[in-house]
């Protein structure tokens, strides 16, 4: 929601990398600059961006010296549409490697730890808007604030001035220590929280459960956050327990899960798969014409002992459901029935493989993912089975929250429940592939290792 803001954490982007730290200086074209002065710094990166870049034969390479700034240059070196299917490059972006390695290698971020109902209310000032989540170990939920409670300022300036300003910037920390002050409106009342900024560790996997819809059906729900290595063992501990309970269908919740690691995507489908899709193929990653021979990549499913083999699985998403997220729609999709609940997804089936230099890490597009029947290219994303609305008052996982709500329903009867009289007065607003962007705070990636 920040205009064009350069760390990753604020701007829309996909990441891809053959390892983390020590494999980002030694993968890519030229090897690092030969100072970090500007000039070599922008000489480096025509050079990367020429070899490795996937639009290099559409995008533009005019010489560096006309540009002040390395993130200028960045920006100029950018493929601007004109072709299709591919849309322009709203994708590739760079950030400190200190802040890359942090959360990717790390699990842990900077931040308040609060995350806003921002795009739903883009250009809708009169509108509400709620807090939609908070992170299980951040300052947010030591203070008490909670999803569904309503913000009415921060730091003094009005909600709706936030809204109308489409200006979210304000979420995002520079620096341990900084300070947020939130008047909120909630359960209990109007209250003045101060939250400051820090870095917490991730809780990728915050919830699983076993819900019994109506019928009677036993439904394994977890929601998975951010596919990271730290995912790895609650995901087992998830399934372990659906497995143990004799779940019928299992619902993902990934309605907030910007992507990341596509090995932890390719488990995540494989716990789902199980022996349906064991040594088939979850996702091909393939570069440009330059880099294919070499680069070509193929994710296969695996078969865990916590495996459920299920025939269909629901899949909460959003616009927020964006990378190796939107992955696991595609990857099981030849071999399982995907039902997916909520909204659009973000439409990001390309991404980049990461490369650091002089204390920067950069992800420019250089590859795009297909599937086992080599389906791909959803730019505009995938839409919804049924089209369910949040309401970010009820809490995630309770039987009353509309997307869950909707799974069962549709589990049960195998049809998407009937609008209600105030959605048919209001439908859900359909948001552009463009709009779909990442807020504060929050990242769209897919790292392989």
């Amino acid at each position: 929601m920040n205009p064009r803001p350069r760390p990753l954490l604020a701007r829309t982007r996909l990441i891809l990398a053959l390892g983390l730290t020590a494999l980002l200086a030694a993968c890519g074209g030229g090897g690092t600059a030969l100072t970090c002065d500007a000039a070599d710094q922008k000489t480096w990166l025509r050079s990367f961006m020429g070899e490795w870049y996937f639009w290099y034969r559409l995008s533009p390479s005019p010489d560096p010296a006309g540009y002040a700034t390395l993130a200028d240059y960045f920006d100029a070196l950018l493929y601007k549409g004109g072709t299709p299917p591919f849309p322009s490059d709203r994708y590739s972006g760079f950030e400190s490697t200190e802040s890359f390695n942090r959360f990717y290698r790390d699990g842990q971020t900077l931040g308040y730890g609060m995350f806003v109902a921002g795009v739903e209310v883009r250009g809708l000032p009169g509108d509400p808007l709620y807090v939609r989540y908070i992170e299980p170990r951040s300052d947010a939920a030591a203070r008490g604030v909670r999803r569904g409670d309503r913000v009415l300022s921060v730091n003094g300036r009005s909600a709706s001035d936030l809204i109308a300003a489409d200006d979210f910037s304000v979420l995002s920390p520079a620096n341990p220590g900084d300070l947020l002050t939130l008047e909120l409106d909630g359960a209990t009342g109007r209250r003045t929280v101060t939250l400051t900024a820090a870095v917490y560790a991730l809780t990728p996997v915050p919830t699983h459960a076993v819900v019994t819809t109506p019928l009677g059906r036993r439904m394994g729900y977890v929601v998975v956050k951010d596919m990271i290595s730290q995912a790895n063992s609650p995901m087992e501990t998830a399934f372990a327990d659906f497995r143990r309970q004799g779940v019928a269908e299992a619902v993902i919740d990934l309605r907030y899960n910007g992507g990341g690691l596509v090995s932890v995507a390719s488990l995540l489908g494989a716990y789902v798969g199980g022996v349906r899709t064991a040594g088939q193929t979850f996702a091909q990653l393939l570069y440009n014409d330059q880099r294919s021979a070499i680069n070509n990549q193929t994710f296969t499913f695996q078969n865990p002992s916590s495996a459920l083999g299920l025939a269909k699985v629901y899949v909460l998403a959003g616009p927020r459901t964006c990378s190796a997220s939107e992955q696991i729609v595609n990857g099981l999709r030849p071999f399982t029935n995907v039902v997916v609940i909520g909204d659009t997804t973000c439409g990001k089936p390309v991404g980049s493989l990461p490369r650091s230099n002089c204390g920067q890490t950069f992800s420019a597009i250089n590859f795009e993912s297909v599937n086992a029947r080599t389906e791909g290219r959803y730019f505009d994303g995938f839409e919804p089975t049924c089209r369910v609305a949040e309401d970010f008052t009820r809490a995630l996982g309770t039987s009353t929250e509309p997307l869950l709500q909707a799974a069962m329903q549709h589990a049960d009867s195998g049809a998407c429940p009937l609008p209600t009289a105030a959605e048919r007065e209001r439908p859900m607003r359909r948001l552009t592939p463009a709009e779909r962007v990442a807020e504060p705070g929050e990242r769209q990636g897919m790292l392989a290792r």
